[in-house]
């Protein structure tokens, strides 16, 4: 009997073209062959992929995977969130002023009598314009023009710190020690409850921050105009007050500052040593608490 079907239709396997079969006409995968081209053709130093269209900040992390802050993103910086360019200028602004402070320490036991006149006019120093009186000195004039300027040279950033981080900063002043804490609270109260008079008690020889007064004002929302001419007239009243002063003792402190111009240079001397143990002991005091 032949084996033919009607019409002579064979029955047939097919499949599709480029499509490996194994026995049987079974289909046979063809990803290992192509795991090992991919292998073959990979690039032994490929280039790093980094997300192009984000938002996110880049945050490098450690081995541990716990991500490194910022410098900025520290709970003692006085502002919140990342600083702008007004906070990176008030507070470059803040450490200027304190290695200037420093610098100056020495320098002033030596020209408030060899030079009153350049030290009014770096420090606006009351002592400068004091001798300035007591010498008559011909540049009198000068010294005080020159001590008004530069007694509220600083004064502005301050201001503009209580502006922009409002208590960020007395709360940085406050956490040097705790009488720093307690001279801030007490330099706060004052300006808020007195405002514009507080500002003019800065200008007066008793220890109360001035920086927080400022700062305190700002925030309690003073124009910058009307600090402006709060704080000159108080300048322009108490440096006179001190050259009036000098001329008014005349002689007698004339004596006493030949006498302290002799040794000078030694009590420059002393203070230089001072700062530097000061740095010193602040720095180890600081590595003990870290530790």
């Amino acid at each position: 009997m032949s084996s033919r079907l009607p019409g002579d239709y064979r029955v047939r396997l097919s499949r599709p073209h480029g499509c490996p079969t194994g026995r049987g006409g079974d289909r046979v995968s063809d990803e290992p062959e192509r795991s090992h081209r991919e292998q073959t053709h990979r690039d032994p130093n490929p280039e790093p992929i980094y997300p192009e269209h984000t938002t996110e900040p880049f945050v490098e992390t450690t081995d541990e995977g716990e991500s490194e802050k910022e410098w900025w993103d520290d709970p003692r910086m006085p502002w919140k969130g990342k600083p702008g360019r007004a906070d990176m200028v008030c507070w470059i602004g803040i450490a200027v002023v304190g290695v200037y402070g420093l610098i100056m320490m020495p320098l002033r036991a030596y020209l408030v009598v060899h030079n009153p006149v350049l030290q009014a006019a770096l420090t606006g120093s009351r002592s400068a314009l004091v001798v300035l009186g007591v010498t008559a000195n011909p540049l009198w004039w000068l010294g005080l023009i020159l001590g008004i300027l530069s007694i509220v040279k600083f004064d502005w950033i301050y201001f503009l710190a209580g502006r922009l981080w409002g208590r960020g900063l007395i709360e940085l002043m406050a956490g040097r020690s705790k009488r720093a804490a307690r001279n801030a609270d007490r330099a706060e109260r004052l300006a808020r409850r007195w405002g514009v008079p507080a500002v003019l008690i800065t200008y007066l020889p008793i220890p109360i921050p001035a920086a927080v007064i400022y700062a305190t004002v700002a925030m309690a929302g003073m124009s910058w105009k009307k600090f402006w001419i709060v704080n000159i007239i108080g300048a322009v009243v108490i440096q006179c007050t001190w050259v009036g002063l000098g001329f008014w003792l005349g002689e007698p402190a004339r004596r006493v500052v030949e006498a302290y111009a002799n040794i000078s240079m030694y009590v420059a001397f002393a203070i230089l040593i001072g700062v530097f143990a000061g740095v010193f002991l602040q720095r180890r005091r600081a590595a003990a608490r870290s530790h």
